[in-house]
Order: structure tokens, then sequence, then C-alpha cells
């Protein structure tokens, strides 16, 4: 147990928990999980980030998830240049692997339209 809590699972995560970078930074709250709880798979969080706007993590930089608090295995600064989900994520930089590009892609258009209320 950290000082976070005990862990949790992505499937009692809810809205408004507070998210913190590896390095303690207060970085917002979740505002959705992306998840396929059929298929019990976790594609990441989307943050409602302090000082406005969202920001999606993806399922690998999330390092722990627990009852008091989300922790990313990102620091402070890392966190900030995490993409905002939008209508058309097709227009973000291009990943290196044209596999993770699309995998990413299809996990920000979905966490836009959680966020637009078209989900």
């Amino acid at each position: 147990m950290t000082d976070s809590g005990a862990p949790m699972s992505y499937l009692t995560l809810e809205r408004g928990t507070p998210v913190r970078a590896s390095d303690g930074t207060e970085l917002g709250t979740v505002a959705h999980v992306l998840a396929d709880p059929d298929a019990d798979i976790f594609d990441g969080i989307v943050l409602d980030a302090r000082g406005g706007g969202y920001r999606f993590v993806d399922a690998p930089q999330v390092a722990e998830i627990a009852e008091g608090a989300v922790t990313l295995a990102l620091d402070g600064a890392a966190a900030e240049r995490l993409p905002e989900p939008t209508e058309s994520p097709a227009e973000m930089r291009a990943e290196p692997d044209d596999t993770a590009e699309g995998e990413l892609t299809r996990k920000l258009r979905r966490a836009w339209e959680l966020i637009s209320g078209r989900y």
C-alpha cells in the first residue's frame, strides 16, 4: 500500500480521482476511464488537467491506480506533453510505428467521443 491508499482496479476508478505525476506533481483529476470491461482491456484515462483542458493518458503511462490517486509513470514535465483528445486525432504528430499511431489515434478519438458526449 502506498500513501495513495490500497491499489484498486480501473473498473472501480471514479471520475474526480486525483491524478499525479511520478514526481508528485498534481496534474488534475480523472474525467473518464477508457476501457472495454467485457474484454478486460484498460486503454487509459482522460485527465481533466489543472489549468483547463483534457489530456489522454495511455494505459502504459499509468503506474498505479489506488484508492486516493492515480500515479503516472511520467514526471510533471513529460505529463505536460500528453496529447489532447481531438475529433481529428490524425492531425497529431505521427508515431514512429504505424501500428502504434493507429492505436493511439483510435484511443484519442474514443476519448474525444467521451468528452463531447458522442459515446
